[in-house]
């Protein structure tokens, strides 16, 4: 397989409302994350992928796209973007825009002309359709819950996956291709990285089945079942990669839950994207139909099974992207650690275990200094749509409001959109202003960025030492290459795997529990890094402590 700039790289993923205020108004702009990038350049970061910053409603932060062109005024200028692209340049930082495709805001000048008039031609750059039976065309439930049709005329109906103010896009008109196509060359060509890309496996939409048997108390069906990766989104993809990111060498991480049998579509040598995220681990707390009030019972062998399929089954056809948190996700110390044991040794020995996989490592803001979960007063506190909807829908379905209240929050998309923590000043340092625009978790006098820096025995240092490993190390070339072999452990809650290539191998061993355990290591072993520091031999055999993680390397 061809080498790509971006298989050693180190994503950052930056969420510029929560990450530096740089104007006192309590909400993170451009000029806050530009004041940031010797931080981000000393941490080990290669690529720094930025939450839309388009104009925007801000209906959904951001992902609702009034003007594909320009900066919205909150976070600053469209020369402030230059700038940053700039900026970030001179310290080796490619950036990584988000790509927002699937639809627009329903501010969008395209969606209020087809709302004008609907024999316009930008009526057919939306997905529209008659009522059936009085009402919307088909039974589908978006994925912020209730209908994925918004009434817009007398039986007039417009489609829409997410929030009623975000219309899906016409992806059959090639107008509307050619629309995006020109406009995602006009970042392109300003020298970006390339993209994320959301939502990407919703643009075809098959009507043909329609309604679909209910899968909730609603009467309403999952909408994915019609959008999510429909024969013929082949078609639009390839068209897609050739009259845009192929020609840039771009790096292009999609957000399309694939299966297995479209990997080599997706990812493969000729594939659509240079990576894309694979969900199965990282959804492994709610059913498939996504209701967080009806969260999974899952265990450390589901998720140890999830982790070594995806590893070896992308590794059969392309590249993958490495992730434990995002801004659609909960903290991942809170999701994927028991409360009560999260420590530095239990916070690192999962930095390990994701960081050491073979794929890009992407690190989201905080998750770098072991930030958690916000503990909110009230649902007024909420500031997430999809928060709101799944309170509403726990309700509904016969839970008290105390316990909806719980549920909701335990996986609202805003425990990872909090400020970060940069100090234990006044807001974690960041902002100045008397209100930020969600709440500063309690815990940033403990956890933030400048106390971790001072700690040598610290996450923020821990992860630093990762990083180094992957870029710089002896064992750089293996652990960027080096195929993974799952390896074998007596014991359930360890969790081990191989990077292996003919010049040597890395061996990273991860107990997964608040007890002490053994494995087998034969041979000769170097201790590359350790949570703990050092290593400990009986015999054959190495004892692990708590959370111990272990990477040793021969060659």
């Amino acid at each position: 397989m061809e080498k790509k700039w971006w298989k050693s790289g180190i994503v950052y993923q930056c969420y510029p409302k929560s990450f530096q205020d740089s104007n006192h108004d309590g909400i993170g702009d451009i000029r806050g994350i530009i004041d940031r990038l010797d931080y981000l350049e000393d941490l080990g970061v290669d690529v720094l992928w930025i939450c839309p910053v388009y104009k925007s409603p801000m209906d959904d932060n951001g992902y609702d796209i009034s003007d594909y062109y320009h900066v919205d005024e909150s976070f600053g200028t469209d020369e402030d973007l230059d700038l940053l692209i700039t900026e970030a340049g001179k310290r080796g930082i490619k950036i990584l825009m988000d790509l927002v495709v699937n639809h627009t805001s329903d501010e969008h000048v395209w969606f209020q002309e087809a709302l004008k008039d609907p024999q316009s031609e930008y009526a057919d750059y939306y997905v529209f359709k008659e009522g059936a039976d009085g009402g919307p065309p088909n039974n589908w439930r978006s994925y912020f819950g209730g209908s994925a049709w918004e009434k817009a005329g007398d039986n007039r109906y417009y489609l829409h996956a997410f929030s009623k103010k975000q219309p899906d896009l016409n992806w059959e008109n090639p107008k509307l291709r050619e629309e995006i196509y020109k406009m995602i060359n006009y970042w392109l060509d300003k020298g970006i990285g390339g993209f994320r890309i959301d939502a990407i496996s919703n643009i075809k939409k098959n009507f043909e089945a329609n309604n679909f048997e209910p899968d909730g108390e609603d009467g309403l069906c999952f909408v994915g079942k019609g959008i999510a990766n429909q024969p013929g989104i082949e078609v639009f993809l390839s068209e897609l990669k050739e009259r845009t990111f192929q020609p840039h060498n771009s790096m292009t991480v999609a957000e399309a839950n694939v299966p297995d049998y479209l990997l080599d579509q997706f990812i493969g040598d000729n594939g659509f994207f240079s990576m894309v995220f694979d969900f199965s681990y990282a959804d492994i707390d709610i059913p498939q139909t996504g209701e967080w009030y009806k969260p999974s019972n899952w265990t450390l062998k589901d998720l140890k099974h999830n982790i070594f399929h995806s590893q070896l089954e992308t590794q059969k056809r392309g590249w993958g992207a490495l992730y434990l948190e995002n801004h659609d996700q909960p903290r991942s110390v809170n999701k994927y650690l028991p409360q009560g044991e999260i420590n530095y040794h239990s916070i690192t020995m999962l930095a390990s275990l994701f960081m050491l996989l073979r794929g890009t490592p992407f690190i989201y803001q905080g998750q770098e200094i072991g930030m958690c979960n916000i503990p909110m007063d009230s649902m007024d506190d909420y500031n997430d749509p999809a928060t709101k909807d799944q309170y509403q829908r726990a309700v509904e379905a016969g839970m008290t409001p105390e316990q909806a209240f719980k549920l909701a929050g335990k996986r609202s998309r805003d425990n990872s959109r909090t400020p970060m923590q940069w100090s234990n000043e006044k807001n974690a340092g960041f902002s100045d202003a008397d209100k930020t625009w969600l709440k500063v978790n309690e815990n940033y006098p403990e956890v933030n960025v400048e106390c971790e820096l001072k700690d040598d025995k610290s996450v923020l240092n821990y992860y630093k030492k990762l990083i180094q490993l992957r870029k710089s190390g002896e064992y750089k070339e293996i652990l960027t290459e080096g195929e993974f072999i799952p390896a074998d452990t007596e014991d359930e809650n360890v969790i081990a795997y191989r990077r292996v290539t003919a010049e040597g191998e890395v061996l990273a061993i991860h107990n997964y529990q608040n007890r002490e355990a053994k494995m087998v290591l034969e041979g000769s072993w170097e201790n590359i890094l350790s949570n703990y520091g050092d290593m400990k031999l009986e015999g054959d055999r190495v004892l692990l402590r708590a959370y111990e993680a272990l990477a040793v390397g021969r060659k």
